[in-house]
């Protein structure tokens, strides 16, 4: 089995649709339908479901699940290898759903080890077990948790979320707001599939209510800049809240105990990372969330 054939194997078993990883690979769909085919007879068994629409069936599953950790410790070998004939740190490969959050910690480290090669990618939570599985990143930053064996994660901090309004906004002189009352405002959210989106969706279904969004960005900043311009109002987080001083928005919590959310920082249990990963690992959990600065040392 040649490596380019597995490469290619995992990006049709993650999109499950061959044109379209033809076209993520910059090959020709025949050239590729053959290379999976080709694997197939080597294995003596179809990866693919091919009733309909394509799906990965458990051989398959069994198989990516396998070749994600070969090729990841392959990588993860050239990278030693790398590491330890320079006289640099290496490089981190840090994965986020956004960097709003991590803008000072990353700051931080730069600061400290100028040396350091940052890669920063941006990840839905749902692409991130798979990520670190494979090796493909170091450390995810996520604001819903990742369900999945193989992982260690420690809890950054846990926050209110509350809505965002117009400074005009009848709504924002309040103490606080109940979700019955958002139910028939013109909501500014995140696209589907963003945790701000999702939190959004499962309070007002937890009423068997559903939210009149008027608009999708999942830029934090452009959700605020579209809430002070009178397009509608928003969940916005405490961290954004502090974060976000351009646009005058006004913040009035939620009565509601669900209406929070955890960032938690993850990485694979057995990963080999790099001493740029590591420093870059203690700098995320030893920064002081409710301040703003790293941790004072005892």
């Amino acid at each position: 089995m040649e490596l380019h054939s597995l490469r290619q194997f995992l990006v049709v078993a993650r999109l499950e649709h061959l044109s379209r990883a033809a076209e993520e690979l910059h090959i020709a769909q025949p050239s590729l339908s053959r290379t999976i085919a080709r694997l197939e007879s080597e294995l003596g068994a179809p990866l693919f479901d091919r009733g309909g629409r394509l799906r990965l069936n458990d051989s398959g599953r069994l198989f990516r699940d396998h070749i994600e950790r070969a090729l990841g410790e392959l990588d993860a070998g050239r990278r030693a290898v790398a590491e330890s004939t320079s006289e640099g740190l290496g490089a981190v490969r840090l994965a986020s759903e956004t960097f709003l959050t991590l803008t000072g910690p990353l700051a931080a480290y730069k600061q400290a080890y100028p040396a350091a090669e940052i890669e920063l990618h941006w990840s839905p939570p749902e692409d991130m077990a798979r990520r670190l599985r494979a090796q493909e990143v170091d450390l995810c930053v996520a604001s819903q948790p990742i369900h999945t064996e193989g992982l260690e994660s420690v809890q950054l901090f846990d926050e209110a979320v509350g809505v965002g309004t117009p400074l005009d906004h009848p709504l924002a002189g309040r103490t606080s707001v109940t979700i019955d009352e958002l139910a028939d405002q013109p909501i500014v959210t995140a696209r589907q599939g963003h945790w701000l989106r999702r939190l959004l969706e499962r309070l007002f279904a937890a009423r068997d209510l559903t939210p009149k969004v008027v608009c999708q960005s999942d830029e934090a900043s452009a959700i605020a800049d579209l809430i002070s311009a009178g397009l509608g109002i928003g969940l916005v987080p405490a961290f954004a809240r502090r974060s976000i001083t351009q646009a005058p928005v006004a913040w009035v919590p939620v009565d509601n105990p669900d209406c929070r959310r955890t960032v938690t920082l993850y990485w694979g249990a057995d990963n080999r990372s790099s001493s740029a990963a590591r420093l870059m690992r203690t700098a995320i959990t030893d920064w002081d969330w409710s301040t703003g600065e790293p941790q004072a040392r005892r």
